[in-house]
């Protein structure tokens, strides 16, 4: 494929040998794998459970089948990509299972993407197809695709569950099952999008070989086999709950996928129970909910695993979970573009709440390093490389960025601190990329930036972290305007309607006279953030949260 950067062959022979690709394709999920048991062979058994609903392998093995030919009758082929924007459910599932059963490439965006994502999506990947939702929560993603599809002429088919409005019904789209020539283990399977160091997010293509890898051996780490169930309580399109192993290696494992609207604890504690869920994966806000309600929902998460990771775990809420809500606490590094470093169930409490654990496989390779990328002993502080068989080695058709991104021997510039531990642990310090980390939601600087400047009193402006207990970070933009300053409310309301998601909006809104800049004329973002965590000044905020301590030189926008 134009655009795609495979694995050198000598890498690609070892990985092969050692017995991480085994030249499996992700079409073959919701049927029997060579090494299921009898009983896991039943193809009645349960596959994905809502609150409403249980679909058995069977059903949804024919259902992608007959979509698989639907989609192929309307002229979707292997290699083409197609947009899937779709929340937890059934449909999700079988809609990426048809996919891959054709080698067409679905692009994974979020829920909470709205116009200016899609539309970029659609560009870069060049998507011949988008498949979404009728309504979300405060949002009628018809209305989106309509303007989306207006943009991008070779955007031929838009598929909707639920309403179609002008558009295809998904339930319509029925083929007569028959075979399909299929991708080849080596080819890309789908697009996930990466948390982004400048501007937009680039596309991370995963392969059928790797991903395969990936399904297998979290779930195999985890000791999740055919009798457990996976709970999906964040959005499938991360790979955190895509393949962490997640629902597709529940599916793969022939388990049960749980599919949660949300995390909220009202929904997901029954869910646990009733479907006597084994692993789990959350961020670490979510935990500290958790941790806050569970005894008041009397949930018994006792057998329990808990996957975290996505953002900065404070070692007190790692160390609570057992005692609190009776489970066990796994915490990981995961990055979409295919590293994954987390400790083990048998490792202990305080190791999982306080490091990262070691690698997936023993040909990850990770090396800690300074600014002229030499290696650093073990203790010391530096830049975190990696590379192995789930890595990738370049962002779809992005060559410019690639040479950035990239060493000269292939290892992946993660942009995020790190130290190893004198025993092997990986511990994240820190990041030295432009990106605010929002509950385990990347908001990148730049890219609010430019919507923020389209204000027409907005001269300059800056996006940075500010300290939150609950997120993590939240959104602060710092902007320096001509006559009267916008309110955060006016603010918010002119980037939700040039189509931000809502996870981007500013949560705090600063006026001053003029942004610092570095030596070589930049922005100094880290000077702006630390001035946002000691200022005194009065800043508007979203309603719930304090006012910031210390001393600063921010100005209250009117």
């Amino acid at each position: 494929m134009d655009g795609f950067t495979g694995w050198p062959s000598e890498l690609a022979a070892r990985y092969r040998a050692a017995g991480y690709w085994r030249g499996e394709v992700l079409g073959d999920l919701l049927r029997p794998w060579p090494e299921w048991s009898p009983q896991a062979r039943d193809p009645q058994r349960t596959a994905v459970v809502t609150r409403t609903r249980r679909h058995s392998y069977a059903e949804l093995d024919t259902r992608a089948d007959q979509l698989a030919a639907g989609l192929a009758d309307l002229g979707i082929a292997r290699g083409d990509r197609v947009i899937v924007q779709l929340p937890n459910s059934p449909e999700f599932v079988t809609t990426c299972v048809a996919l891959f059963r054709i080698g067409a490439l679905p692009v994974l965006a979020l829920p909470a993407h709205r116009r200016a994502e899609l539309d970029y999506l659609a560009g870069y990947a060049g998507a011949v197809g988008l498949v979404t939702a009728d309504r979300g929560v405060g949002v009628d993603y018809r209305e989106v695709a309509a303007q989306v599809r207006a943009a991008h002429p070779g955007l031929r088919h838009v598929l909707v569950v639920g309403d179609p409005g002008e558009f295809t019904a998904w339930s319509d789209v029925r083929g007569t099952p028959r075979p399909m020539a299929g991708p080849q283990p080596s080819d890309v399977a789908f697009f996930l999008l990466s948390g982004g160091t400048t501007g937009l997010p680039k596309l991370i293509p995963r392969t059928h070989d790797d991903y395969a890898f990936q399904l297998r051996a979290t779930a195999a780490e985890m000791g999740f086999g055919a009798d457990d169930a996976y709970l999906a309580a964040v959005p499938v399109a991360h790979n955190a709950a895509l393949g962490c192993p997640g629902v597709l290696g529940a599916l793969r494992a022939g388990g049960r996928a749980v599919l949660a609207a949300s995390p909220s604890p009202d929904e997901v504690f029954p869910l646990i129970t009733q479907e006597r869920v084994r692993l789990t994966t959350v961020m670490p806000a979510v935990l500290s909910l958790w941790l806050e309600t569970g005894p008041l929902f009397g949930a018994d998460l006792d057998g329990m695993i808990i996957e975290v990771g996505g953002a900065v775990l404070p070692p007190d809420v790692g160390r609570a979970v057992r005692p609190v809500l009776g489970a066990t606490l796994t915490q990981w590094f995961g990055m979409a573009e295919g590293m994954l470093c987390f400790t083990r169930p048998g490792n202990g409490d305080e190791l999982a709440a306080t490091t990262q654990g070691t690698p997936m496989c023993a040909d990850d390779e990770l090396v800690v390093v300074d600014e002229q990328d030499g290696p650093l002993p073990v203790g010391e502080v530096g830049e975190l490389l990696v590379r192995g068989p789930c890595v990738l080695r370049g962002y779809y058709a992005v060559p410019e960025h690639n040479r950035r991104m990239f060493t000269a021997d292939g290892f992946l510039r993660t942009g995020d601190l790190a130290r190893f531990t004198t025993t092997g642990e990986l511990v994240i310090t820190g990041r030295i990329k432009d990106v605010i980390n929002r509950g385990g939601e990347k908001v990148v600087a730049d890219e609010v930036e430019s919507h923020l400047l389209a204000h027409e009193r907005i001269r300059a402006a800056a996006v940075v972290p500010v300290p939150d207990p609950g997120l993590g970070e939240k959104v602060c933009a710092v902007v320096v305007v001509d006559g009267v300053a916008p309110t955060l409310a006016e603010v918010r309301a002119l980037l939700r309607e040039r189509g931000l998601a809502d996870y981007k909006l500013p949560d705090r809104l600063d006026v001053v006279d003029a942004l610092p800049h570095t030596t070589v004329g930049k922005v100094d973002r880290r000077a702006l953030a630390a001035q946002r965590s000691t200022s005194t000044a009065v800043a508007q905020r979203m309603p719930g949260e304090p006012a910031p301590r210390g001393g600063g030189t921010a100005r209250a926008a009117s």
